[in-house]
């Protein structure tokens, strides 16, 4: 019996990577991640290598049935030198995350756009739809666009076993959002990608692309971000306030290294309006939704034992580099 395999991996464009993948047909699959071999791609047209030396290995890292065709597999996979190191683009292999102590839960926000307009749903051509207000977690005509579509990405992403956790209509027009929660930082990127690839598939047939630059729209419209909420095993059993607030402050003098790797053009999002705090500062509080890092009010409720929301990556960030900055940040953190 052959089984297709489709290998996903991510490019060598930068700052924003783009996603490739290729299908492997094999014969007497076993439905296990052990059961992937080791594949390899042209590295020289992903700007991924040289023409002269241009295979790139492909080593698969988690799996999941393709909910879409009979006998398929989706592999997410990490890009290696043809030596067996980590490409350079493998953000996954940076992050130190082996005892998967850190979960991940990614708020993945995007604008559905009209391949023939070029616009977001429900935007007219030559100007623009409604003011924002009528639009976040709308019902009818009027004001939802994309609901069809959205809900059989929904669908699509539970049947492949991914983890995911819910969907919302955002601000805009447009605009949706869909959330996706891991234990353990490398397999919520892996999901997250996954997902990504699942969205980007599914508008093949409905005639419409992904937008996920952080502030397609200019003007008072909201951008586009990925919430990334964290925590690990002192976040959730810590009790403390203090110990809350020293993590916190873990983050202030590394402002510069974690916007660096939260997404390209993140400046025209993080103005300091639209639920957003200013990329040039750092804060941090309760409930607060226009600060860098939010502590939610459930933390608070169950005794300061829970976890934090960074709202500061872009909808176009990379979640092995967000993930892994974090990661590095907290474990780094001065608790005593």
């Amino acid at each position: 019996m052959k089984t297709k395999l489709e290998y996903i991996w991510l490019d060598g464009y930068y700052p924003t990577q783009n996603m490739r993948s290729k299908t492997k047909v094999v014969e007497n699959f076993d439905g296990t991640l052990k059961g992937c071999p080791m594949w390899s791609f042209d590295g020289s047209s992903t700007r991924q290598a040289i023409g002269g030396s241009s295979d790139c290995l492909l080593k698969p890292v988690a799996i999941f049935p393709d909910p879409e065709r009979e006998n398929a597999y989706l592999v997410m996979t990490e890009v290696l030198n043809s030596d067996g190191t980590p490409h350079v683009s493998n953000a996954r292999a940076t992050i130190l995350d082996d005892d998967n102590d850190f979960w991940f839960g990614f708020e993945q926000e995007y604008f559905i756009m009209d391949t023939d307009t070029q616009l977001p749903l429900g935007f007219p051509i030559g100007g623009f739809p409604g003011p924002q207000g009528m639009y976040y977690c709308s019902v009818g005509g009027r004001n939802t666009h994309g609901r069809d579509f959205v809900e059989e990405h929904a669908d699509l992403c539970i049947q492949a076993g991914l983890n995911f956790e819910g969907i919302n209509q955002e601000v805009a027009s447009g605009q949706w959002e869909f959330q996706l929660f891991a234990k353990g930082a490398k397999l919520a990127g892996d999901e997250l990608w996954v997902a990504r690839y699942l969205l980007d598939r599914l508008t093949e047939k409905y005639g419409y692309y992904i937008e996920y630059h952080p502030k397609p729209v200019a003007g008072d419209w909201n951008g586009s971000g990925m919430h990334a909420n964290f925590s690990n095993t002192l976040l959730r059993t810590c009790g403390s306030k203090e110990v809350y607030e020293k993590v916190c402050e873990a983050f202030r003098p590394v402002v510069k290294e974690h916007m660096a790797v939260y997404g390209e053009f993140n400046e025209m999002r993080l103005t300091g309006l639209h639920e957003t705090a200013s990329i040039d500062e750092f804060s941090y509080g309760v409930s607060d939704r226009g600060a860098s890092i939010r502590i939610p009010i459930i933390t608070v409720e169950q005794g300061w034992k829970g976890w934090l929301e960074d709202r500061r990556p872009a909808s176009n960030g990379d979640p092995y580099k967000i993930a892994s900055r974090i990661v590095k940040t907290v474990s780094q953190a001065d608790i005593k």
